[in-house]
């Protein structure tokens, strides 16, 4: 009988994306790298959204949101801007974001109307999704800026939380984790077990050793996330500290 309480990972051979050092950004960036495509659709997945709400807050309308969130990616590949981003010290999320006010700048007219000439789709994105799930923000005083680093920092959170998931669904325990992931976001200490407990069919003392392992499984999923777009080992602490403040402001 297999022991509920082991919910960390195994290898699994989904070819999910090496997570050393800035490896996403290298991959994205290299048109000859087999991960390329791989890579350049992860990144995207990971910033298009907070780059769609810090428009949105600095005042666009959501169609002109969409088409500048779809354009500035289409000119992000036309002039492989990520070939020339180089593994310093610094956050990849800054680089992009300085990399879209230059693009509202210098080049969104021009984007737009080769877009419109040519009616391309770089990007299959969900921006009625997105548009619902912006105006669930509150209207808070936040500046455009700090809404694209909230935004990142959930983005990331909830890739996490999918990968876990999906880990625990391959071994056949994703009942444990729809009733334990309430455990995640809060001091474990302030829920009771005996409910949960009961409901799966445990002790108490199984379930806190369940709840440490899932917790434990999470933070090593949040180090590899960031990895990817981090220079070196000694960046990826202050960067999860940078995540955790921008979900506090």
């Amino acid at each position: 009988m297999s022991d509920p309480t082991n919910v960390n990972a195994t290898p699994d051979g989904t070819g999910r994306f090496a997570t050393t050092h800035w490896s996403l950004v290298l991959a994205a960036g290299d048109t000859q790298s087999p991960q390329h495509r791989e890579a350049l659709e992860t990144l995207c997945q990971k910033y298009w959204y907070p780059l769609y709400v810090y428009l949105r807050r600095r005042g666009y309308d959501t169609h002109r949101a969409e088409d500048g969130t779809q354009a500035f990616f289409a000119r992000m590949l036309e002039k492989h801007y990520l070939h020339k981003v180089e593994p310093a010290p610094g956050k990849f999320r800054s680089f992009l974001l300085t990399a879209m006010k230059r693009f509202l700048a210098n080049e969104y007219d021009r984007a737009q109307a080769q877009k419109r000439g040519g009616d391309r789709t770089i990007l299959s994105l969900d921006f009625e999704n997105a548009e619902q799930q912006y105006k669930l923000e509150p209207a808070s005083d936040l500046t455009p800026e700090k809404l694209y680093e909230k935004s990142w920092a959930l983005t990331i959170l909830d890739r996490i939380m999918k990968q876990l998931e999906a880990e625990l669904a391959r071994k056949g325990k994703q009942r444990f984790f729809e009733h334990l992931r309430v455990y995640l976001g809060v001091d474990a200490d302030t829920i009771p077990y005996g409910e949960v407990a009961e409901t799966l069919g445990i002790t108490e003392g199984t379930a806190r050793v369940a709840v440490h392992r899932l917790r434990k499984r999470c933070r090593e999923l949040l180090r590899e996330e960031i990895a990817q777009t981090v220079a070196g080992e000694d960046q990826i602490d202050d960067e999860i500290r940078g995540l955790f403040s921008a979900l506090s402001g």
